[in-house]
This record gives structure tokens, C-alpha cells and sequence, in this order.
């Protein structure tokens, strides 16, 4: 059976990001994982994308400077690291 760590070595995707999708769909962070390298992997960024500017607004909305400031950076790496989610919807981060 794979660790969490060895499944994460294999994905595209980074722990604040895998974090970002957890919480944004109230699931396992292996759960998460395995959601968000299907995403990516079948062009789906975006949809990842999504997810955490959801998240930055979620944390804008309760107050939490500190996650909101997280999210952000979490979503600056993944348009670096995933220039195919920059397409499509064009939503603010506040």
C-alpha cells in the first residue's frame, strides 16, 4: 500500500495545494490527492483553481487574515506551476 507521502511524490501538486482541495470538498487529504492529480492530469486545472479562490474568499469572508494570505500564495504557485488554469473563467481574488 502507498504512503500518503509517496503518492504525493508522484503527483503534480504541492501540499497546500492538496490542503486547499481538502478543505474545499470536505475530504481525506489522500482523497484529495488522488481528486486533484485527476484533475490536472486530465485538464482540468481549472478546476482546481477554482477551488482555491473559493477557499481565499471562504477565509476573506471569516476574517482569517493569516489562511486567506496562504491561499493566495498557494494560488500564485499553482498558476506557475499550472499555466493551463489561467484560461477560462477570469473570477477576482479579492
Amino acid at each position: 500500500m502507498l504512503t500518503y507521502d509517496e503518492c504525493l511524490a508522484m503527483c503534480d501538486l504541492t501540499c497546500d495545494e492538496i490542503d486547499a482541495i481538502a478543505e474545499h470538498e470536505h475530504v481525506d487529504p489522500m482523497i484529495a490527492l488522488a481528486l486533484g492529480n485527476y484533475l490536472v492530469s486530465h485538464h482540468e486545472a481549472c478546476e482546481v483553481k477554482r477551488f482555491i479562490v473559493d477557499d481565499i474568499e471562504a477565509a476573506r469572508r471569516s476574517g482569517n487574515t493569516e489562511k486567506m494570505i496562504l491561499l493566495k500564495q498557494t494560488l500564485l504557485h499553482f498558476l506557475t506551476t499550472h499555466p493551463d488554469a489561467c484560461q477560462g473563467s477570469h473570477r477576482q481574488v479579492a
